[in-house]
């Protein structure tokens, strides 16, 4: 067992044990059951139904917060406080889902087909632990002069869910007049509430708060109508030509959803001298301010033409106009080809242009909450590009992202089971939207105050901030081994070698270009994630018995420092600044094994991460001469891991066909 140090103040307590709780858990249960059946419907119709009810049980994985929980230095409750009071891993959730998907053929050339699903997800995820001693907890109507805690231990607030997701679809196709023809409309909605538990609204006062809250929520909903028309030619050109066409009508809704009074509001210990911030904790609600109801049209067109030159090669053109209500118009096209060298060996390659407009949440997407500072009510949150805040901050109109994509592979099979393809990619995105840093200082509330914006000291918006440019490579090969007595055998690798760069940067209003999107920000979209990765398989089957074996090596991730003057130094390359960390490359293993007593029962018993890999831990407190802080203490691990942190995850499944 091993002991770390508290924070100072506490010398009747100086050490608690740390036993390594974080690593030593049972949890995460899952439970899943699903069904599935089909029904003829009349004499050429068929309806499948499938409902599936799954509660998974949060995980946690954080470490003993050593930080003091309470107020008094020598409170005897320090030794006794549960150390691992945070929750830092997968939340609650509980999901119903049902699925329908009928169709029934009138005649050999049409056919009506829809499906459509319907789902509801109950979860809670929860914030950091509010100590005993934090402000956050203070209750100024016992007491304006004595720290009263409103909960004597302190509180953990749970950010509750409820999301209702809705899909429908329907359509006809068939064939008319030598056209392969599909013409369908599509619905789909999502409606998300937040209600905020085990929380308090700290200017209210401990006992006129609320301990939940409606905070509000979000709604986006699409619908859209498409037509897709495709025939053979028969003009004397190639092997064989196609020819497609086609046409799309959508609409999009984006709407924010104000919560109650007590989720947002000031109350009347926001003001000096006590300074408590308004709104319910770990999420503030919506204000009437936020709301928004934002909605868009767009109509598209497209034409795509296939020819098979000859038995070696093929070409593909294609090409796309859309108009936007929001955004006008834009063009967009692709070439593609591939040769047969000889019997065995493909090249292929491709190049295109991309479009993407603001989503509709980019653009109109606002949330606020109320600090006090120097005696002053102020607003800090996203605000709107399109609202006063924004502009007097120097906002454009967002524009669309615009893409160059280029890629270029080649397949090859040297004998029999044996595949290889290795491609190589280029993406240069122009104008990404990403948001900017908090925007806060003198020069912002000067400019604020010159455009009559009061009230307000630091923001955030979007902005088109930066280019990009991607490329990388994907190699997979997979084997089907001969037939030699004892099953049969499938062996696959793949190889992903990933690079992303900004390759320039947008500045505006004086604001320079590391602070509108900083060094943080940055290397978590260039180094976040890892740039390499290797996975190996092995699939086996043999009668009724079979087992998958999959193993994952992920490269490193770097973590940029958050300490420092230099954390926001755009110009210093990773390990450059003091407390920089690179998370190791590691390997994550799966295994499952299956077999069928009988012939209408399955069951598996599998490992998702057999050999119970975790990244690298943390550092906390000062090492090598960097102080971390403490809150590393109970949050372990980062959230970048690009295979969580949650450990070994053991499962069973039984499969009955009637």
């Amino acid at each position: 067992m091993d002991t770390v140090s508290l924070t100072t103040g506490l010398s009747d307590n100086p050490t608690i044990a740390f036993t390594g709780e974080d690593r030593k858990r049972n949890d995460g249960d899952t439970y899943t059951f699903a069904s599935n059946f089909g029904l003829p419907l009349g004499e050429s119709g068929y309806v499948n139904l499938t409902a599936e009810y799954k509660d998974r049980s949060p995980t946690n994985r954080s470490g003993p917060d050593i930080r003091r929980n309470y107020v008094a230095a020598s409170d005897p409750r320090e030794a006794t406080f549960n150390r691992y009071a945070n929750r830092f891993g997968d939340g609650v959730s509980k999901d119903l889902n049902f699925f329908v998907n009928a169709g029934y053929e009138f005649s050999d050339t049409a056919e009506f087909y829809t499906f459509g699903s319907y789902g509801v997800r109950d979860g809670n995820g929860a914030g950091f632990y509010r100590r005993s001693l934090d402000g956050r907890n203070r209750d100024w109507a016992a007491s304006t002069t004595t720290f009263i805690p409103i909960y004597a231990d302190g509180f953990l607030p749970l950010i509750a869910s409820n999301i209702v997701d809705i899909s429908a679809a329907a359509g006809l196709r068939g064939v008319m007049s030598e056209w392969d023809y599909d013409l369908s409309a599509v619905y789909g909605s999502n409606r998300l509430d937040y209600t905020i538990k085990n929380s308090v609204n700290t200017s209210l006062g401990g006992a006129a708060s609320a301990r939940s809250f409606d905070a509000g929520g979000l709604r986006s909903g699409q619908t859209s109508i498409n037509l897709d028309m495709r025939r053979d030619l028969d003009i004397g050109i190639g092997k064989s030509v196609s020819f497609a066409f086609g046409g799309e009508y959508r609409n999009e809704n984006y709407k924010i959803v104000a919560g109650e009074l007590q989720s947002y509001v000031n109350g009347p210990f926001s003001a000096t001298p006590f300074k408590a911030a308004g709104g319910s904790q770990v999420f503030p609600g919506f204000r009437p301010a936020n709301e928004t109801d934002l909605s868009r049209d767009s109509f598209a067109g497209y034409a795509e033409l296939d020819a098979g030159l000859t038995d070696q090669l093929t070409l593909q053109l294609a090409g796309r106009y859309e108009h936007f209500s929001d955004f006008g118009d834009t063009i967009n096209g692709k070439a593609a080809a591939r040769y047969e060298v000889i019997d065995g060996i493909a090249v292929r390659g491709s190049i295109s242009t991309g479009f993407r407009a603001p989503s509709l949440a980019q653009q109109s997407f606002a949330a606020t909450s109320t600090n006090n500072v120097g005696g002053v009510l102020i607003e800090v949150g996203t605000f709107p590009v399109s609202s006063p805040v924004a502009i007097a901050l120097g906002a454009q109109p967002l524009k669309p992202e615009k893409s160059i994509n280029l890629g270029a592979g080649i397949t090859f099979m040297p004998f029999s089971g044996l595949s290889i393809t290795a491609d190589y990619y280029n993406i240069k995105i122009n104008d990404r939207i990403t948001l900017t840093e908090n925007l806060g200082g003198s020069d912002v509330l000067a400019l604020l105050t010159t455009a009559g914006v009061t009230g307000v000291s630091s923001a955030r918006f979007f902005i088109n901030g930066i280019d990009t440019k991607t490329s990388g490579l994907d190699i997979v090969a997979s084997y089907r081994v001969p037939e030699f007595g004892l099953g049969q055998f499938r062996v696959s690798v793949g190889y992903n070698l990933n690079d992303t760069k900004i390759s320039d940067r947008r500045v505006f209003s004086g604001f320079t270009a590391q602070r509108l999107f900083a060094r943080q920000e940055s290397f978590r979209l260039t180094e976040g994630q890892p740039k390499n990765k290797l996975n190996v398989g092995l699939d086996w089957d043999y009668n009724n018995f079979g087992l998958t074996l999959r193993t994952n090596r992920y490269g490193e991730v770097f973590l940029p420092s958050g300490l420092g003057a230099d954390r926001t130094n755009i110009a210093l390359a990773p390990g450059n600044v003091p407390g920089d960390i690179f998370l190791s490359p590691k390997w994550v293993t799966d295994l499952e094994f299956r077999f069928k007593p009988v012939e209408s029962v399955s069951i598996a018993f599998g490992a998702n991460n057999l050999l119970d890999t975790y990244p690298d831990r943390l550092p906390f407190g000062t090492v090598d001469g960097v102080n971390y802080g403490f809150n590393n203490s109970f949050l372990p691990y980062s959230s970048q891991s690009p295979f969580g942190f949650s450990g070994r995850f053991l499962y069973g499944r039984v499969t009955i066909d009637f």
